[in-house]
Formats: structure tokens, sequence, C-alpha cells
């Protein structure tokens, strides 16, 4: 089994991550630093500055082909697609009544807060970063206190571009601390947070108590993903398994609430638990690793948490359960049969390779139950059926809608929630909305300074009118007449 290489240790002079301000480095005021961990080993990787050459494998845990075939080709495709909106995104010239000119202009936002999390660290970087820049904004970003690697080497990237000091700033943090400073200073006039639905409240009321700054939200979901009895079988398990086990199940648009039609449910279930047991879980730098470790130990305990609740509750335990191995933070890919709306699995955001299957028996019951959700990130729907595909796409609450597919995403489409998984959106022609002040301008078709002239003396005429004989006024009423025309552009 091939094994992928790091290409060396850190050098002494990596051990410490600074603060990357106005293409600078500096170390924090505060002097602080904390550690980053290795997902795999549990071992400390280095120390990074705390604001109040190691890339996403090593420092996330994810599988190092998934990091360089999807997410460094992904970044890529959305930087690229962002840099060429730069002079297209332009605003407008609108008829309107009257003999005037309007049109309006798309204007930077200005210092925009950006705070992204540590499940997919370089992509989401670029997700925030292509349309504030694309669009004339300045950014100060916050990156995840587990995942900070990858963003404070871009920003030698961005030094080493020739970018402007100041144009794009990194602070690694905490978020009590430096997320809710981005989130409350004044001088802030954007932030967008890509997280938890209960850190976005947060972040809600913070802008909204200083200076009603702009805010942009991709928070949490519970996806419905809908198995139709004439399914492609074979394509709906190995499809329903990747909605899940993506990214250790550490994806905010994971398929986490997997509803099977009944007359299908003994089946999918058979083969969904085989597939589970096949997964291989190991080295992220192995070649043949499906899937890592979670990204820490706080994660690591939750999900064991929420398995153990799901016992606790009656569902039944099909596969999986436990930790992985005897160090490090690895999760066996755990199956749920007999799963109940009302239990805590089926209700809350896991965040891990845990999978729910519930049984329906309607098209009508289906929507409903999917429906029953504070979230509204995204569900799918695999079925042989079009007029069933359609009729469940326009149904479901929730921003994206995928029909025999899952996590098909492009730089062109944009990306966001229903409800209580956010609001605005990311990605596309939509993403750059938020970013960018609408300025409308009006003017008069015609000179201004002739306009003044005629209005003169136009007022002349008038005057001479009233103070001149009765007989002389039908001559003044002509002239008149002609210079009321003149008026008119």
């Amino acid at each position: 089994m091939k094994k992928w290489e790091l290409g060396g240790p850190l050098s002494q002079g990596d051990r410490v991550k600074r603060i990357f301000i106005n293409n600078e480095w500096h170390d924090a005021v505060s002097k602080k630093t904390f550690p980053t961990i290795n997902p795999s080993t549990g071992e400390v990787i280095c120390q990074v500055a705390e604001g109040d050459k190691a890339l996403e494998t090593l420092d996330n845990g994810k599988p190092y082909v998934i990091s360089y075939l999807v997410d460094l080709d992904m970044v890529l495709k959305c930087l690229r697609y962002y840099a060429g909106w730069a002079d297209k995104y332009h605003g407008k010239t609108i008829p309107i009544d009257g003999d005037f000119f309007s049109y309006t202009r798309h204007e930077p936002v200005g210092v925009c807060g950006q705070i992204i999390p540590w499940n997919f660290p370089l992509l989401m970087q670029a997700w925030k970063l292509g349309p504030a820049l694309a669009t004339g904004n300045v950014v100060v970003m916050k990156v995840a206190e587990q995942t900070p690697l990858t963003a404070l080497y871009v920003a030698n990237l961005i030094k080493e571009a020739g970018f402007p000091p100041g144009v794009v700033n990194i602070i690694p943090g905490f978020g009590p601390t430096a997320g809710a400073a981005i989130a409350s200073h004044k001088d802030v006039d954007k932030v967008a947070f890509t997280g938890s639905t209960e850190v976005g409240r947060l972040i809600q009321v913070a802008a909204g108590s200083s200076n009603l700054k702009r805010v942009t939200l991709e928070l949490g979901g519970k996806s419905p993903n809908i198995i139709m009895s004439d399914a492609d079988m074979d394509w709906a398990v190995e499809q329903a398994h990747f909605a899940l086990f993506f990214n250790q199940g550490q994806c905010c648009c994971a398929g986490s609430r997997t509803f099977v039609q009944e007359d299908v449910y003994a089946e999918f279930v058979e083969r969904s638990v085989a597939r589970a047991k096949s997964r291989v879980v190991g080295d992220p730098f192995d070649s043949q690793t499906e899937q890592g470790p979670q990204v820490d130990e706080t994660q690591f305990k939750k999900i064991l948490g929420y398995i153990n609740s799901g016992k606790k509750e009656g569902a039944k335990l099909l596969c999986g359960g436990g930790a992985a191995a005897d160090r490090g933070y690895f999760i066996q890919p755990t199956v749920f049969g007999d799963v109940q709306d009302g239990m805590t699995i089926a209700k809350e955001e896991i965040f891990g390779p845990v999978m729910q299957i519930l049984k329906f028996k309607t098209i009508e019951e289906v929507v409903g139950r999917a429906n029953n959700s504070m979230y509204g990130l995204a569900a799918a729907v695999f079925t042989k059926d079009l007029d069933k595909a359609n009729y469940l796409s326009q149904a479901l609450q929730a921003g994206t809608v995928w029909i025999n597919c899952y996590d098909v995403f492009g730089a062109q489409s944009p990306f966001g929630g229903y409800k209580m998984s956010g609001n605005g959106r990311e990605l596309g022609e939509y993403g750059l909305k938020a970013y960018t002040e609408v300025k409308t301008t009006d003017s008069p078709h015609f000179n201004i300074h002739e306009a003044h002239s005629d209005c003169l003396r136009l007022d002349n005429t008038i005057h001479d009118w009233f103070n001149v004989p009765v007989n002389s006024q039908e001559t003044l009423m002509d002239q008149l007449g002609a210079d009321v025309h003149s008026q008119r552009p």
C-alpha cells in the first residue's frame, strides 16, 4: 500500500506559526500560543499564535487522496471562477419616468470579517476569499483553532503573489475571543460565518448590537436522503454511504437522515451495513484509506456520546459503535436501523461517521417527515421516476436538492440553507451579492447649465408679457409658446 510523503518534518522556524497582518508575520499581542494537534496520533504539530510545510491531511485528518484530488481541485476552480467575475459584476442603466438618466454601481462593502470552520479549511477559505476579493473588499479572516496551518500557508502565497498589504489578514484564534471580536467590531462592515447554528445565533446578535453589519451564515444541517422503492439499488446504497461518511461524516450537508421506502428497506439496510463494514479506516496518508480520524478529541467524544444515545433510545446498532484504534481519534463506521424521528440521533447534527436509516411508506409521508426539522441545508432523492423527483425537489425545504446524486458542487452554483441552516448564499453569482453595496445615481438628460439659461430667458419673457399693453400681448404669447417649446430636450 502506497503512503504519501509529507516532504520532511517541520523546520524549527515553522514550530510557531504567527498572525498574518498587513503582509507581515506578527506575534499575538498577548504573546499567547496554542497547539494544533495531529488527529491521527494526538500529538502536537506546532504552536500557533493566538489572536485575542503541513497540509490539510496532517492538520485535519482527512485522507490525503481527498485533500489533493477533491479539496485542492475545488479550491483552484473556485478562485479562478471568482477571478473571472472581477470585471463583470457591474451595475445597470435603468429607464425611469421623466427626462432623467438612472444607473447603479456595485461598490465594495468594505472590511469583511470571515470566520471559517475546521472540516474543509482550505476550501472554506477559498469560498470566502473569492467573492470578497473579486468585489474589491478587504478581509480579516479568523481560521479554526483546530486547523490553522493551510490558511497560514496560503498567507505566504498571498504575499508572494503581490497582494497589497492589508488586503488579506489571517488570524488564528478561538471563537469566544477572536471570533467574537470580529462579529462585534464596529469597523467591520460584514461578517461571513460557516459553522454551527448555535454560534451563528451569537454572531447574528453581536452584529445587530454593534453596527448592524451585514451577516451571511452557512450553518448546520440534518439533511434527508430519500430512497424510493424504484431507485437503482446499487447506486443508491453507494451514494447514501458517500453522503454520510464522506470526510469522516464531518460535513454540514451530510445525508444524515436516510429515509428508505418500506418495500426495499430490508435490502437497503443489509447492503448499507455490508458497505460500512468494508470501509477502510486508518492512516490518512495511506492511499487505500477511505476514512481518517475525527478532527480532535472533543469531536471524538461527542460522536461516541451520540452513539450511546442511539442505543439507549432504542435504535438498532447494526455495525460499528466504538473507537477504531487505540491511538488517535478514529471511530468505526456506524449504522443504526429502526431509527424513529423523535430520537436524538435523528434530530441533532452528529457530525461523524454515524448513519441513521428510517423507514417510510408514502411520498406524502416522507415529505412531511423530511421537512419536520429546524434545518434546511440540503436534501436528496433517489428514484427512476422523473415526476417523483420533480415533486420531491419542489416540496423539500432545503437550499440544495440533489436528484440521483449527492455532494455535487460547482463554483458556478449557489449553496446555502433554509430555516436555521443559515441565510445568504455562497458560490456562483449569488455569492457576490452580499459583498457589494448597490448605489443608485440619477441625473437629467439635458445639460443643466443650458437648461438654467433657458429658464432665465423664459422668466424674462413672462415678466415682459405682464408689463405691456393688451394689444401687444398676442405677439408676446406667440413668442412665449416658442420659448416653452424650446425647453423640451
